[in-house]
């Protein structure tokens, strides 16, 4: 196990480099931030030399990137272009309202999905069962912008339930993590429904029957927990989907969150908040696929991880 984890550890350091190095010279191909300081004046030469200088940007690429990588080695992501606020803090700031509208989405996509899923299985080719299917087939349909615009005009504005956009308590979450949820739950309806019918079918569940056990016992019990090995495997791979999610939603919901910090740095080329934000989003997506690596075995002992 230990050796396995290792293995995955330096895996992901690899995909962090190679996320921090593309990111970085993704950024710089937008434009001069220089130029974008200067809010729309026409800057002379000198005085473009003069901000160059004071940013370190006018230093050769590998440069700015091996002493981008050096200060994240011991936590400092650099000093914010646009603020002059170190990016660490800033991060920070805007961390807590995209963790909370990730896992709210993701808490409504597990809610709406086990249940439906495992009623559509256990009435296979029934009307629910053809309802829920159709259900999320629309689901997936929906463009997760185009949800959040229609929720917000039913919802917020026409019927006046909810708060339309910011972040101003626990009603402002409602709206966002529904969209997040919906848009999530579509797929996975579908996928622990197939694993479940997979499993439904296997000769421990008719043993199980056999001894007198509850239909609901034994699909809840034994059904589920052996169909939770993809479902899991689902949820870890689309945790940087949802991520994206967020980062589109944020703005349309006008949510203080990681998703508007990166768009408004890549507006202003603000070089040092793109990177940081984006090493901290992949760090984050690689350690959730490492966690479902390592759930494997306590879901399933017959799961063996070898390095």
């Amino acid at each position: 196990m230990i050796r396995f984890v290792a293995a995955r550890a330096g895996g992901a350091a690899a995909v962090l480099a190679a996320i921090s190095l593309f990111v970085a010279f993704g950024i710089r191909l937008t434009g001069d931030p220089a130029v974008v300081l200067f809010q729309g004046a026409a800057p002379s030469a000198e005085d473009i030399k003069r901000i160059q200088h004071a940013l370190g940007t006018d230093r050769p690429f590998l440069a700015q990137y091996a002493g981008f990588v050096a200060a994240a080695l011991h936590g400092d992501l650099g000093t914010s272009f646009r603020s002059g606020q170190p990016v660490a803090g800033l991060i920070l700031e805007r961390a807590g309202p995209t963790l909370a509208l990730g896992l709210g989405g993701m808490l409504v996509a597990l809610a709406a999905a086990f249940p439906l899923g495992a009623y559509a299985a256990t009435h296979r080719n029934a009307l629910a069962d053809f309802l829920i299917r159709v259900g999320s087939l629309l689901g997936l349909s929906f463009p997760n912008f185009w949800l959040a615009i229609m929720l917000i005009l039913i919802v917020a504005v026409r019927l006046r339930w909810l708060p339309p956009s910011g972040y101003s308590g626990p009603a402002s979450l409602v709206l966002p993590c529904v969209t997040l949820g919906v848009i999530l739950a579509s797929t996975l309806v579908r996928l622990v429904r197939a694993s479940l019918l997979d499993t439904l079918g296997q000769p421990y569940m008719r043993t199980a029957r056999a001894k007198g056990l509850r239909e609901g016992r034994v699909v809840v019990r034994h059904g589920l927990r052996n169909a939770l090995l993809p479902v899991v495997t689902f949820v870890g791979l689309q945790f940087g989907a949802l991520l994206g999610g967020v980062v589109v939603l944020e703005n349309v919901f006008a949510w203080p969150g990681l998703g508007q910090l990166a768009l408004q740095a890549v507006t202003y080329r603000d070089y040092p908040v793109v990177q940081g934000v984006v090493v901290v989003l992949a760090l984050g997506v690689v350690l959730v696929n490492l966690l479902v690596d390592l759930s494997y075995g306590l879901l399933n002992p017959r799961v063996r991880v070898s390095s």
